[in-house]
C-alpha cells in the first residue's frame, strides 16, 4: 500500500518512531512540529544529534559520557573520592547529580546483570571497577542499580563479589518504587533513596 506523506517526511516518521516511547502518533506529532521551527532550529538539532554521536566517549576511568578521556566528574578535585557510587548507565549518573546530594565519585557498569538475555558479568566493566577498588582509595561503595528484577540480580552479584574486601557495601534505599528507573525518579525521591542507603 502506498505512503500517504511525502518520502522525506516518511523518512522521518519512520526514524521517529524508531526512538524508545514513541509510537505513529507521537512520531507524527514530533514531525509536524519540525516542519513549523524555523530552518536554522532544525538545523542545530540535526548537528546536536550528530555532535553527540561524534564527540563523545566513554571516561576511562569510570565510564561516564565524556568529550576528555576523563569526565568532569573524575577530574573534580572537590569529589569525595573514598566514596563510589555504582550505576547502571550515565543516565543514572546524570539523574543522581541533578539531586545535588552526592559529592563522591562513580562507576558506571554499562548494563546490568541479565541471564535471560545473555548478559553476564563478563559483559559489564566489573573487572574495570575491581581494579579500582585495588588501588585503596575507596571506602564505601553505594550499589545504585535500578529496582527492577536486573538491578537487583547485579547488586545481589555485586554484593557477594565485593563483601570479602571488607568495604562498606550500602544499597540506595527504596524511596523508589520497584521496578522503576532512576532516570524516571524526581529529584526528591532519589536525594531521599540516596540518603537513605543501607548496609547490605
Amino acid at each position: 500500500m502506498p505512503t500517504l506523506a511525502a518520502r522525506p517526511l516518511a523518512k522521518l516518521l519512520e526514524a521517529l518512531e524508531k526512538l524508545p516511547g514513541v509510537g505513529p502518533r507521537s512520531a507524527e506529532r514530533m514531525a509536524f512540529y519540525l516542519l513549523r521551527v524555523p530552518r536554522d532550529e532544525a538545523r542545530q538539532l540535526a548537528q546536536a544529534i550528530v555532535d553527540v554521536k561524534e564527540q563523545l566517549k566513554f571516561c576511562e576511568v569510570c565510564f561516564n559520557l565524556s568529550e576528555d578521556p576523563r569526565c568532569p566528574i573524575c577530574q573534580d578535585a572537590t569529589r569525595d573520592p573514598s566514596l563510589l557510587c555504582v550505576v547502571e548507565e550515565p543516565k543514572d549518573v546524570l539523574a543522581i547529580e541533578k539531586t545535588g546530594a552526592y559529592r563522591g565519585l562513580y562507576h558506571v557498569l554499562l548494563g546490568a546483570v541479565a541471564p535471560l538475555d545473555g548478559i553476564g558479568p563478563e559483559l559489564l566493566k566489573i573487572d574495570e571497577l575491581v581494579q579500582r577498588l585495588s588501588e585503596g582509595v575507596v571506602e564505601e561503595i553505594i550499589l545504585a542499580t535500578d529496582a527492577d528484577k536486573d538491578g537487583e540480580t547485579t547488586a545481589a552479584y555485586l554484593s557477594r563479589l565485593l563483601r570479602p574486601r571488607g568495604l562498606r557495601l550500602t544499597r540506595i534505599a527504596s524511596g523508589l518504587p520497584v521496578g522503576s528507573h532512576l532516570d524516571y525518579a524526581d529529584q526528591a525521591t532519589l536525594a531521599k533513596a540516596l540518603e537513605g542507603r543501607r548496609e547490605l
